[in-house]
């Protein structure tokens, strides 16, 4: 049996690993190594533990780390009480969660002077314990009445003595422990509308009159539930049966006695007025941190989705952030993403304006070299595409819309201004349209991840936790597709293994001043980048075109004398090595095994030799929606359109179909098949096929389907 003092046990029995692996995490997680630089480059010692196996241990550790805080404040104020007994020592070691803790520790909690405290100082406890133990003869209660006291009766005596009766109830560990498994596995959550609020909480119509078993509560739901109750439309309880409670404790403390029917009165005051609204905030507690951990994941598989949506690459792009009245802000960039002119055009303004703002963009496109059109998908974003569409251009050249959610957080932003202090913001959400198109990962990470909006009831959810997700999503990212050190922004490097603001600062000021990095060698120069930090960033940061071509790759410069060997080996140079699938081929990599390089690391560099700096996201696909579909009105009930995935929730997905109104893909209609989760099915920012099913033009609704057939 696992024992709770031994974390390094429970998290491997949990998780089902070896404690070697958890340890060797643990470990090197202590030494103050990241999550990626353990999971890319120390596989031998984790025995190839990934990403979210190495969080996973993280998170429980701090979770056991506060278990094991709380246990010793509670011995100790057990010990100074002199209270503490052996089996309650006991006790203690072996309690897993929070929660038994305090069930330990709440006899001898501090109180406020409740109704078993004020009976006790009546000096009613002995008449308490007589009643509890239940005899075969009737329990006297004259000799108790104290008038003096404030016991004014033998009702008086009794009813302080079932106030002592039910607090010794509440605190009884074993009655928690039954009726805690009672609550988590029958309690129903039930809603009701708060009558004078519900013509303004129409929203929570679906939850006016609901019950379900708490326990299935999908996460949406009870999200919901708990934001109406906080809006006051709502009133929530969140209970088993009365009558089950009351038949555990009932089994449990009642015998047959005289003085059952005191201790039964007593039992049932317990349970509503003690154990009830304390097991209840309980539940509500777990369910909450459940949904919460649901959405937040939600929330983060979607954004890892959108920051790794396919690149176009290093092209020259012109792009458009469309409006009506105000014209459309035009901006040129080159194919790394630099600002080279900036315009305004009318294409939608009329005739006049739109055979002008023609003449302008087929002018720049082919003065610039344009190879790729960007149209920012807000307000007008169709219209503008259509006309970009209408005119005579490159028949190769791009034209694609882009989504711009958070194009507007960036262009006021301090970021923006930063780059870009003599242009207003209208210019610099325009270049953030280009360059989201460029590089989606490399543009969005400059604005706050939960600007961007994927997921649902974001504002809802612990937001601390939150933010630790999105943040954590966003580091994995950036380090999986890796980041070229003279090129990247301060946001960028900011996200790379053992960098952060300060030293990402740091860099950016050294490469202002000495030009561009050589080498990775040179990143020891940067002030306040030591070892550690060196160690941890510098297999993600790349390097084109240095003179030692790994710089260029994902290979660790720690193994840089271990590829020098294994050219060597073969009769090339380390470039020759790289050029050379047949000299790689070669290689008998048990040749190189030690005891800190296992055949996983020697896999690892095998394959980045192929390919070196590869990107692991997929390639760019155009994408086009239906012509003539820009409005709800033009849908209707059966016709088969693209679409884009904007967001995946639990209980499906939502899909642009370009009418500025995204349309439902409930979990039903996601695939001919059942689905019980939607993100096996689809991803956002992946391109589908969708058939209308339904259009609610007085609500904005709109029901899609993704299957093929009815």
């Amino acid at each position: 049996m696992t024992s709770a003092s031994d974390p390094i046990a429970i998290i491997a029995d949990q998780h089902r690993l070896s404690p070697v692996q958890v340890q060797a995490a643990v470990d090197l997680l202590a030494a103050g190594a990241t999550i990626p630089f353990i999971a890319r480059y120390r596989k031998e010692a984790t025995g190839s533990l990934d990403e979210v196996a190495v969080t996973a241990i993280r998170d429980q550790l701090h979770s056991l780390t506060e278990i094991a805080r709380r246990r010793t404040a509670i011995t100790e104020s057990l010990a100074t009480q002199g209270v503490l007994t052996e089996t309650m020592q006991q006790q203690l070691e072996a309690a897993t969660t929070l929660a038994r803790l305090e069930d330990i520790y709440l006899p001898f909690r501090p109180k406020r002077r409740a109704k078993g405290m004020i009976a006790r100082e009546k000096g009613l406890e002995p008449l308490a314990q007589a009643l509890f133990s239940q005899p075969p003869s009737p329990v006297d209660p004259r000799p108790y009445i104290a008038p003096e006291k404030g016991v004014a009766s033998e009702e008086e005596a009794l009813a302080g003595a079932r106030d002592i009766i039910a607090e010794i109830i509440s605190e009884d560990l074993p009655s928690r422990a039954g009726l805690r498994r009672l609550f988590q596995e029958l309690a129903d959550i039930s809603s009701k509308v708060v009558k004078k609020h519900q013509d303004q909480g129409a929203k929570f119509r679906d939850y006016f009159d609901w019950q379900e078993p708490a326990a299935k509560a999908p996460g949406h739901r009870l999200l919901a539930m708990f934001r109406g109750e906080n809006e006051k439309v709502l009133t929530l309880t969140v209970r088993p049966a009365e009558d089950l409670a009351l038949d555990d404790l009932a089994a449990r403390h009642l015998r047959s006695s005289p003085a059952r029917q005191q201790v039964g009165m007593a039992l049932t005051d317990g349970y509503r007025r003690l154990l009830a609204p304390s097991l209840e905030n309980e539940l509500r507690r777990e369910l909450k941190g459940r949904a919460d951990r649901e959405a937040i994941a939600i929330f983060a598989a979607n954004l890892r989705h959108l920051l790794l949506a396919p690149p176009l690459g290093e092209k020259r792009v012109l792009a458009l952030d469309p409006g009506f009245r105000t014209g459309a802000k035009l901006v040129c960039l080159d194919a790394q993403g630099r600002l080279l002119l900036a315009a305004t055009v009318y294409p939608l303004l009329g005739p006049k304006q739109a055979e002008e703002a023609g003449r302008i963009v087929a002018r720049l496109v082919r003065e610039q070299g344009i190879e790729a059109i960007a149209i920012g998908s807000g307000t007008g974003g169709r219209e503008t595409e259509e006309f970009v569409r209408g005119l005579e251009l490159p028949a190769d050249i791009i034209i694609t819309l882009v989504n711009e959610d958070g194009a507007s957080v960036y262009s006021a932003s301090e970021t923006a201004r930063r780059e870009f202090p003599d242009y207003d913001i209208t210019v610099r959400g325009a270049v953030s349209i280009g360059r989201r198109l460029q590089d989606p990962l490399a543009e969005l990470v400059k604005i706050e991840a939960k600007a961007i909006g994927v997921g649902q009831y974001q504002h809802d959810v612990d937001q601390a936790e939150l933010q630790k997700a999105l943040d954590e999503t966003v580091v994995s990212c950036v380090n999986a597709v890796g980041v070229e050190l003279n090129t990247a922004s301060l946001e960028l490097l900011t996200a790379v293994s053992g960098l952060g603001p300060t030293l990402a600062g740091n860099i950016i000021a050294h490469r202002n001043a000495n030009g561009p990095f050589a080498g990775r060698a040179e990143l020891r120069r940067v002030p306040r980048l030591g070892p550690k930090a060196f160690e941890q960033c510098a297999g993600f940061l790349r390097i084109r075109g240095a003179a030692n071509p790994l710089d260029a790759s994902a290979v660790h410069p720690e193994r840089y004398g271990l590829v020098a060997r294994m050219a060597t080996d073969a009769g090339v140079t380390v470039e020759q090595l790289m050029a050379s699938a047949a000299a790689r081929d070669n290689l008998v990599l048990e040749r190189y095994l030690s005891q800190e390089i296992g055949m996983p690391t020697l896999k690892d560099i095998v394959h980045e030799l192929a390919k070196p700096g590869r990107d692991p996201r997929t390639s760019f696909v155009p994408f086009r929606f239906a012509a003539g579909i820009h409005r709800l009105q033009d849908l209707q009930a059966g016709m088969v359109l693209p679409a884009i995935i904007t967001n995946v929730t639990r209980f499906g997905a939502f899909a642009d179909i370009g009418v500025h109104q995204d349309g439902l893909i409930h979990v039903s209609q996601l695939a001919d098949r059942f689905v019980k989760d939607p993100a096996e099915v689809v991803r956002v920012r992946q391109q589908v096929e969708v058939r209308v099913l339904e259009v609610d033009c007085d609500r904005k609704r709109i029901s899609l389907s993704m299957k093929t057939q009815d």
